[in-house]
C-alpha cells in the first residue's frame, strides 16, 4: 500500500494505542482527535484514575489548599477512546504490533504512542522502605498518604533529597509549622538542577524557614521500632535525626522496564526518539510505528548542540505529546520537529523560581537583575560563549526576554543597558555544577548525548 493510502486508511480505520493516561497521553488523544483520526484509539494506563496533574501534589495539596482527588485534568474536548486503566503493559512486540498488559490481555495497533512518564525512585533497602511512616510522592495516591500523616502532626519530618520535590515538601511542612530536617548529599538544595550560586540562595531560604538543613551528607540508614514504625535515620556523619515520618525524594526513574526485549532503543535514560518523536531501535535505526513522548523521551534538541535531553517539565510533556500526535497521522512533508524551550517552574518558602533553557548545561553564570542578597533575581547562564539558560526567583518578566536571546544564540556574557551594575551583576561567575558523574537530587532535566562537533569515533578491528 503506497504511504499516502496507507495514512489515509490510518485516520479512518487504523488502530492507535497510548500506552500512558497520564498528561502527555491525554493530550496525544486530544491532538489526534482535533486533527481528524476517527480510527480506533485506546489508552492504557497504570493508576485507576482518569489524567490528573501532579505539579500540585507537592504543593497545593500538602498545603492543604487542593484535595488530592480533584486535580483531575481539564479535557479538551471529546477522545472517544477505550480507557485501559489500573492494568499496567509489561511488554511489547514490534513485529506483531502488540502491547502486552498486566492482566493478560493483549492490545493490537497501528501505531504506537508510548507515554509513559517516570516513578518516584524507592529507599533502596527493602524492609527500611516498608517501615510504616515511609514515604515518595509521584501519584494521587502517595499523595492522599501523605498528605494525611501530616494532618495527624507528626513531631518531625525527614525529607531526604533537596531537590525541587524535596524542598517543596519541606516548604509545605514548615507551612504547616510542622518541624523538617532536609538532609542533601550536595552542597545545598538544588545544585544539580541550578548549580551551587543559586544553590546557595536555596540554602539560606531554608534556613531562614527554619528548616533543619544537612549538607553534605547521605542517610545511611532508617531504623524502626518494634511495631514496625520508622523512628530515626542514621547520617553519613554519624548524627542520627529521631523521626517519625521521611519522605524519600531522590529523583525519579524512567518507566521503560516493560520494553525489555522489544528492541527498542529504551534504558535508564529513557527511550531513545528522533525530533519527530519516532521511536529508535536498539541499533539506532528509527522506526516509523512508535513514537514517543513526555519525560520518558530522550530527542535531541537543535538549540543545545543536539544534546539528547531527558525533560521531566509539564509543558515539555504538553508540547511533545502534540507534536508526536500530529506526525503519526501526517505525511513526511507535513511533519514539524519538537523544538519546545525547556522551561519549569517551582514554589517554595513564598518564593516563586522559574527558568528557561537548560541550566545544568551552563559553565557560568550572570546575575544581571536584582540581587541573590535579596532572593529576587535573574540569573544567566553562558556556555561555549552563547546564552544557553536563565533562571529567575521572584522576577520573571524577563524571562521572555532571555529565552529569545537562547534562540537566537546570543553571545554570553551579556551586554545590554538591561543589565544591573551591582557588584554581583558586573562579571560573570563560574556556576558552580557538581561533578556530573556524581549523583545529584533534583535535575529536570539529563543531557545524554553529544554535539555532532565532537565527532568522537572509536574504530575496532574486524574479526576473522
Amino acid at each position: 500500500m503506497p504511504p499516502e493510502d496507507y495514512l489515509a486508511w490510518l485516520r479512518r480505520e487504523g488502530r492507535i494505542v497510548i500506552v500512558g493516561a497520564s498528561l502527555a497521553g491525554l493530550r496525544a488523544a486530544e491532538t489526534l482527535r482535533a486533527e481528524g483520526f476517527t480510527g480506533s484509539l485506546t489508552l492504557v494506563g497504570d493508576e485507576p484514575y482518569e489524567p490528573y496533574d501532579r505539579p500540585p501534589l507537592s504543593k497545593a495539596v500538602l498545603l492543604g489548599r487542593a484535595r488530592p482527588d480533584r486535580t483531575e485534568l481539564p479535557r479538551r474536548g471529546e477522545i472517544d477512546a477505550t480507557w485501559r486503566l489500573g492494568v499496567a503493559a509489561t511488554g511489547l512486540d514490534t513485529t506483531a504490533r502488540r502491547v502486552r498488559l498486566a492482566d493478560g490481555d493483549e492490545v493490537p495497533y497501528d501505531r504506537l504512542l508510548i507515554a509513559t512518564g517516570v516513578r518516584a525512585r524507592p529507599w533502596p533497602q527493602e524492609a527500611e522502605a516498608q517501615l510504616d511512616g515511609v514515604f515518595v510522592l509521584r501519584t494521587r495516591d502517595d499523595a492522599v498518604r501523605l498528605h494525611r500523616r501530616l494532618q495527624a502532626s507528626p513531631r518531625r519530618v525527614l525529607v531526604i533529597g533537596a531537590g525541587f520535590t524535596g524542598s517543596e515538601i519541606a516548604s509545605a511542612c514548615r507551612h504547616r509549622d510542622i518541624p523538617v530536617t532536609v538532609a542533601e548529599r550536595a552542597g545545598a538544595p538544588l545544585v544539580g538542577a541550578l548549580g551551587g550560586v543559586v544553590g546557595a540562595v536555596a540554602a539560606d531560604l531554608h534556613r531562614d524557614n527554619e528548616v533543619d538543613l544537612r549538607t553534605g551528607v547521605t542517610v545511611t540508614g532508617l531504623e524502626g521500632d518494634a511495631a514496625g514504625r520508622v523512628r530515626a535515620a542514621h547520617l553519613s556523619d554519624g548524627d542520627v535525626v529521631e523521626t517519625d515520618v521521611v519522605v524519600v525524594s531522590l529523583g525519579a526513574t524512567r518507566n521503560t522496564g516493560w520494553l525489555t526485549g522489544s528492541g527498542l532503543g529504551a534504558g535508564p535514560r529513557g527511550i531513545a526518539c528522533d525530533a519527530g518523536c519516532r521511536a529508535f531501535d536498539f541499533r539506532g535505526i528509527v522506526t516509523d510505528d512508535v513514537y514517543v513522548a513526555g519525560d520518558v523521551a530522550r530527542s535531541p534538541h537543535a538549540l543545545f548542540g543536539y544534546q539528547f535531553l531527558s525533560l521531566e517539565h509539564w509543558g515539555n510533556a504538553v508540547a511533545q505529546a502534540e507534536v508526536a500526535a500530529h506526525n503519526m497521522i501526517s505525511p513526511g512533508a507535513e511533519r514539524r520537529p519538537h523544538l519546545w524551550m525547556p522551561a519549569f517552574w517551582s514554589a517554595q518558602f513564598g518564593v516563586n523560581i522559574k527558568s528557561v533553557g537548560v541550566p545544568s548545561m551552563g559553565d557560568q553564570i550572570m546575575i544581571t537583575q536584582g540581587s541573590l542578597a535579596e532572593r529576587r533575581f535573574v540569573g544567566v547562564y553562558g556556555y561555549q560563549g552563547r546564552v544557553i539558560a536563565a533562571v529567575s526567583f521572584d522576577n520573571t518578566r524577563w524571562l521572555e526576554f532571555y529565552q529569545r536571546l537562547i534562540e537566537t544564540g546570543a553571545p554570553f556574557p551579556v551586554e545590554f543597558p538591561t543589565v544591573d551594575r551591582r557588584p554581583e551583576g558586573r562579571r560573570p561567575v563560574p556556576a558552580d555544577f557538581p561533578d556530573p558523574s556524581l549523583p545529584t537530587h533534583g535535575p529536570t532535566v539529563t543531557l545524554s548525548g553529544y554535539s555532532p562537533a565532537d565527532r568522537r569515533l572509536v574504530f575496532t578491528p574486524a574479526r576473522a
